[in-house]
């Protein structure tokens, strides 16, 4: 019992981690995952969602845990044994480089620094001042750059990262039955059991579906996709996730000319061009919610306008819904900038674009 730890989790139970894993999950860079959200400003829609990036990644080990001790024995040879060590951890640490608020804050309009979540991970699974690059080593030694290799596919079988990352992978198996069951959507579900029983490799070394279970893909399918409708990309999420940027993007401008002084961890963010990754693994969620909250009663009114809807939930709501081709789109989004401006509102800082990525 010593050499493993038990976690209940809400949704697969209980979860054994061995000792070298328990090593990994309790450094400073990923327990880090705690503070920041799965689902970014979703709980404005959706109250109870405000699970972390910790657990779904906890959950994502588990299940590549189970498929590969099931591939290990229904195809022998196909993964020898340091692989099988090596996925589970690449799936373990997958999203080790998500900034505050996951994708939402994924961007150069914020970032002074910017870089994909992937790169970042790279480098905090790198960088010997990053405590969890230095366990990575003591647990692995030069079986590292292996498993960095896994994690970015293109250097090892194919199917070794398609295990972590594709469209058929234990990433979305857990974050859509996870986000499905934490915001309470009613669209269906999916048999992971089948999913994860009829899953292949393939003689040229990638991941496949056995042809019976094609009715079980097309639930999974489904269920991603109703997911994206109604929760990934609701109205009031993608809103508040505009408005947060845009208010980081302010505070950048104002930053610059002198007349808002940020925090530390906020010059990080939106100032500092030479940000190292042991830097980059301590911004969290809950710095950027304080800052931007405090700033509800900054004197510039752009700034402290996304602030204050923020803070009160005092968002735009919506009064019209229109189908438009992308021929139409430019048309309409000048004129509807021309009405913005009659009806005494700010064309450039009140009119939001939100297009579905």
């Amino acid at each position: 019992m010593g050499d493993k730890r038990y976690i209940r989790d809400a949704l697969h139970g209980d979860i054994i981690l061995p000792d070298y894993i328990s090593r990994i999950v309790d450094t400073r860079s990923f327990q880090r995952l705690r503070y920041i959200q799965q689902l970014a400003t979703c709980h404005y829609a959706f109250p109870s969602a405000t699970h972390s990036r910790f657990s779904h990644s906890i959950g994502v080990y588990h299940l590549a845990t189970r498929l590969v001790e099931d591939l290990t024995d229904r195809f022998p040879g196909r993964i020898s044994e340091m692989d099988a060590k090596l996925v589970p951890i690449a799936a373990l640490l997958h999203d080790i480089g998500h900034p505050p608020f996951s994708h939402m804050l994924e961007t150069p309009e914020v970032f002074a620094t910017y870089a994909n979540h992937e790169e970042w991970g790279r480098r905090i699974l790198t960088d010997s001042e990053c405590d969890i690059a230095v366990v990575l080593h003591e647990i692995l030694g030069d079986e590292v750059d292996r498993l960095l290799a896994i994690m970015k596919g293109g250097e090892v079988e194919p199917f070794l990262h398609e295990l972590v990352s594709s469209q058929l992978d234990v990433d979305r198996f857990d974050y859509l039955m996870r986000d499905q069951f934490v915001t309470g959507a009613d669209v269906g579900g999916f048999d992971l059991e089948r999913l994860l029983r009829s899953i292949k490799i393939s003689e040229d070394g990638h991941l496949v579906v056995a042809s019976e279970s094609t009715s079980a893909v097309e639930a999974y399918l489904v269920t991603r996709w109703h997911m994206y409708e109604l929760v990934y990309f609701h109205k009031l999420s993608m809103l508040t996730s505009v408005y947060y940027v845009r208010a980081l993007a302010r505070a950048r401008e104002l930053h610059e000319e002198g007349s808002l002084p940020l925090s530390l961890k906020m010059r990080d963010l939106l100032s500092n061009r030479t940000l190292t990754p042991y830097r980059y693994s301590q911004l969290t969620d809950s710095f950027v919610i304080a800052d931007v909250f405090q700033w509800a009663d900054h004197q510039d009114e752009v700034l402290s306008g996304y602030a204050k809807r923020l803070s009160s939930r005092a968002v735009f709501h919506k009064q019209l819904r229109t189908v438009l081709n992308p021929m139409q789109v430019d048309d309409f989004w000048s004129g509807l900038k021309e009405i913005v401006e009659i009806a005494v509102f700010d064309g450039h800082h009140d009119l939001i674009n939100a297009p579905l990525r």
